[in-house]
């Protein structure tokens, strides 16, 4: 299925009772399912805004954030940071408190894992970034006391000019430390509500997921000094901005890949299981981002060392959301709107980019594949969300603090140019936002849906450094392109999923994902589908790399549907498919896919769930 097959096509027509796009709406309390009906027949077409293909189209870098000139006084992160010596000229102290006393994270000095020659191919960019973490002398990277200390320097209780900043608590780790943001408006409030009425998109961006990838945390300290009262500021004339620089303040406090309890909360974004996914879940309902952009880093040496004898060469890999059932216009939005600036931005600044991709663990196997398909990363179910979702990578894991620099400038330079393409398109993504919305929702008891989705086999040449001689080598590979998504398993789209009132752990978990559930109020039935199972396995959640931590004990089963006309208890649950973010609940719902509800045990037995074929003879009650 190619995602780009028909970019011109006839938007589908849209109910024109839905909810709006900014916030669905409850449905009133016992609505009847004469009610249902009408909303689902009652359309209205929602037009597309043109594609633009003139000049207004950025595909040439924007001026990269300057270096300070002699008389010139630019924020502290983008100079050299004030040391004992009196600061340089252009510069301005920064006015964090002394930095706490150094406590050593990550793995200390370590052991370059290549020689010089590969080294003299990624030199420090022309401007120094100054955090906590990046002092010369600086062992660890910035504490988490450190960030803390950041941020709230930042966050002004009173506003200085038109811009409005506020410290965010998002929640606490496994560990007890906290989740920290920062809000930037201009807004006349810095409550959802009042971003919801500014007229301004609201973008997040999120840093350190995994805790042995620390460039991301740092550049989003840089950016957040930047949009606070430095180079980036005027775009939140445009633009609302949350940042979090730090999601698992655990994992980076000894420099481990998952959360304190050994989940990879990367891969747990629909299950929702460590607080830490949950912190982010509810960022992204709270403040309705068009655009989430998630800062990581990649193996540089490892396992392609020891596969291809070749090391990374890419400063940043970048990759949007490529899963199924993503609508067409965001993956348009996506690759046009913002892959295409940001590859010109980062290649402006002398820094090399590809697609993302990674490889198996497995020594024997030699594929490589572009970012996994499957709903359960940031990248795709915020996606699933409605959000043009980023993914951008630099060369960090594995290398320690070699290079820093210049891994911070790679995440600086792709963010802002995030950044800018959004205040850029901010009319334009609106208006696609509302149409996906309307379209997904109108999509409930139609055609196809599909349940799975593989990434397609194909083969290309990549780069990468000989590990002698620095030089770049070509390698041709086996290669799995998520960019062109091949369904593997489609069925008739319900109109909904009816649940067991025994499933109220499954209730909760949709609920944190935003989506709308509903109590059903009296006894009555419904035709649906009944899950009729063929065959049954127990094993753990796979991603492109191997097991997923933390994703062990799935139930693998193989269903075929089945019409049956069901009894529909009071107490019982229903999900509604004509709902903006109604992909999120097949990907949840769907029982034969590694990430469901049903595989993961958050619903017991096949049971508990049905799938409601016509639109219900049912009273509902909303729950909060």
């Amino acid at each position: 299925m190619n995602m780009y097959s028909n970019p011109h096509r006839t938007p589908p027509e849209a109910s024109s009772a839905l909810p709006p796009p900014a916030r669905p709406q409850r449905m009133p309390w016992k609505v009847s399912a004469l009610l249902a009906a009408v909303l689902l027949t009652a359309c209205s077409s929602t037009p597309l805004p043109p594609w633009p293909s003139t000049p207004a189209t950025r595909t040439s870098a924007p001026a990269p954030l300057p270096r300070a000139q002699p008389g010139t006084v630019v924020p502290a992160p983008l100079g050299q940071a004030p040391q004992a010596q009196a600061p340089r000229q252009g510069a301005i102290a920064s006015p964090l408190p002394p930095p706490a006393p150094l406590v050593v994270q990550n793995e200390g000095p370590m052991a370059p894992p290549y020689g010089a020659a590969v080294a003299a191919r990624f030199p420090d960019p022309p401007v120094a970034y100054s955090t906590p973490g990046l002092g010369p002398d600086r062992r660890a990277f910035t504490t988490n006391a450190e960030l803390g200390q950041w941020l709230h320097s930042l966050a002004d209780p009173a506003p200085r000019g038109p811009t409005r900043t506020k410290l965010l608590n998002l929640g606490m780790s496994q560990r007890g430390e906290p989740i920290l943001g920062l809000l930037l408006t201009r807004a006349a409030g810095t409550e959802p509500a009042n971003l919801d009425t500014s007229g301004r998109p609201t973008v997040v961006l999120i840093g350190q997921q995994h805790g042995d990838e620390p460039a991301g945390s740092e550049a989003l300290l840089v950016i957040s000094r930047e949009l606070t009262h430095g180079l980036l500021e005027p775009l939140l004339d445009r633009i609302n901005v949350v940042v979090v620089p730090r999601a698992n303040p655990d994992g980076a406090a000894v420099g481990t890949r998952v959360t304190a309890n050994g989940v990879d909360m990367n891969r747990d974004h629909l299950l929702l299981n460590p607080p830490e996914a949950r912190a982010l879940a509810k960022v992204v309902n709270d403040y309705r981002p068009i655009l989430v952009v998630d800062a990581h880093e990649y193996t540089v040496v490892g396992r392609y060392l020891q596969k291809f004898n070749a090391i990374q060469r890419y400063d940043a890999l970048l990759q949007y959301t490529t899963t199924a059932n993503y609508p067409e216009f965001l993956t348009k939005a996506s690759q046009e709107w913002y892959h295409q600036p940001m590859v010109a931005a980062l290649k402006a600044q002398g820094l090399a980019s590809d697609w993302y991709y990674t490889t198996s663990t497995n020594p024997d196997d030699k594929r490589i594949s572009m970012g996994g398909t499957q709903p359960d990363t940031g990248r795709n179910v915020n996606g699933l969300k409605n959000t043009v979702s980023l993914l951008i990578e630099t060369r960090g894991v594995g290398i320690g603090r070699m290079h820093i620099q210049r891994r911070v400038h790679s995440q600086v330079t792709a963010i802002t140019s995030a950044l800018r393409s959004t205040a850029e398109r901010a009319t334009n993504l609106e208006q696609v936002r509302s149409f996906v919305a309307r379209d997904v929702s109108a999509q409930a008891c139609r055609d196809q849906v599909v349940i799975e989705a593989a990434a397609t086999p194909t083969q290309r040449e990549l780069d990468f450094l000989d590990p002698e001689t620095g030089a770049d080598r070509s390698i041709r590979v086996d290669w799995n392109s998520s960019l062109t998504l091949q369904p593997t398993k489609t069925r008739a789209r319900p109109c909904g999923y009816w649940l067991s009132a025994s499933s109220a752990p499954a209730v909760e978990r949709l609920k944190m994902l935003g989506l709308q559930v509903m109590r059903v109020a009296e006894p009555g039935s419904a035709l649906a589908d009944i899950y009729r199972e063929t065959a049954r396995e127990s094993g753990d959640r796979q991603d492109v790399i191997g097991t997923i931590a933390g994703g062990k004990g799935i139930v693998r089963v193989q269903v075929s549907p089945v019409r049956s006309a069901i009894d529909v208890p009071a107490g019982s649950f229903y999900v509604p498919l004509n709902q903006p973010r109604a992909n999120l609940a097949v990907a949840a719902l769907e029982p034969d896919t590694q990430n469901s509800y049903f595989a993961n045990h958050l619903i017991d037995e096949l049971g508990n769930t049905a799938r409601i074929m016509s639109p219900p003879a049912l009273v509902f009650e909303d729950i909060n």
